[in-house]
């Protein structure tokens, strides 16, 4: 995709501006807001600690406030994901970005996969929040441990659920390989074309995870995907 003005506008909206930084602090969440709302990003996208203070830099604009569920590792019990999400949906998240349960995949158990993203759906749901904005929930699959069935039988449960999006990676995962050293844990064009493929454009896809400049950002939306998760935002419109 040519980089111009028109482009780089279009990228800007598609763009999640990223900081899960478990050391992040005011300073660091207070600048991200205001990179988001300069470049026109999608979201910014915040630890649920931080979530009020987004809320609050971000009113007024179309910058939206996005967080995550059940991160990293998305072990958490349906209760505590779906009482969480509610809860930073009424201090202010429009978007949350939830961990499936990575154990539940393995064991095939996908009536419980879908319970629980059907429980973060209704839990988000049942806010009320004036204005009865919609509410989006982003489904993390962290593809780098799954298999093509794995990630496809993801994206059907996720769709079931009512989810607005699946989204490819934390970003946060751990993939050694034979030998111990570190394999690729974020996003990949592969995963990303498979979970368009199976979603079609009922959904949108998120991808995520070791994207940092423009060609890469470009490589994922020819995939499929409709938005991209990165802590180099500013990098990736401005390189």
């Amino acid at each position: 995709m040519e980089k111009n003005v028109e482009n780089i506008k279009k990228i800007a909206a598609m763009i999640d501006h990223t900081n899960l930084n478990p050391c992040a602090t005011k300073a660091d969440i207070e600048k991200l807001c205001d990179e988001a709302k300069k470049y026109g990003f999608a979201s910014v996208c915040v630890n649920p600690s931080y979530v009020p203070l987004a809320a609050e830099k971000l009113s007024g604009s179309e910058v939206k406030v996005c967080t995550v569920v059940g991160f990293p590792l998305g072990a958490n019990s349906i209760d505590d994901k779906a009482s969480q999400a509610g809860l930073l949906v009424y201090d202010g998240a429009r978007e949350v970005d939830m961990v499936v349960n990575l154990g539940l995949v393995k064991d095939g158990e996908w009536d419980d996969v879908f319970e629980e993203i059907y429980a973060v759906r209704c839990a988000v749901n049942d806010v009320d929040i004036p204005g009865d904005p919609k509410i989006i929930v982003k489904v993390i699959l962290e593809t780098c441990y799954l298999s093509d069935d794995e990630i496809v039988k993801c994206c059907e449960a996720a769709e079931k659920a009512g989810a607005d999006f699946v989204k490819t990676s934390t970003g946060f995962a751990i993939l050694k390989g034979a030998d111990g050293t570190l394999l690729p844990n974020g996003a990949t064009t592969h995963a990303v074309s498979l979970m368009r493929k199976t979603v079609g454009d009922r959904l949108g896809v998120k991808a995520s995870g070791g994207i940092h400049n423009w060609e890469e950002a470009c490589a994922m939306i020819e995939a499929g995907a409709s938005r991209i998760g990165a802590s180099a935002g500013v990098q990736i419109v401005r390189s």
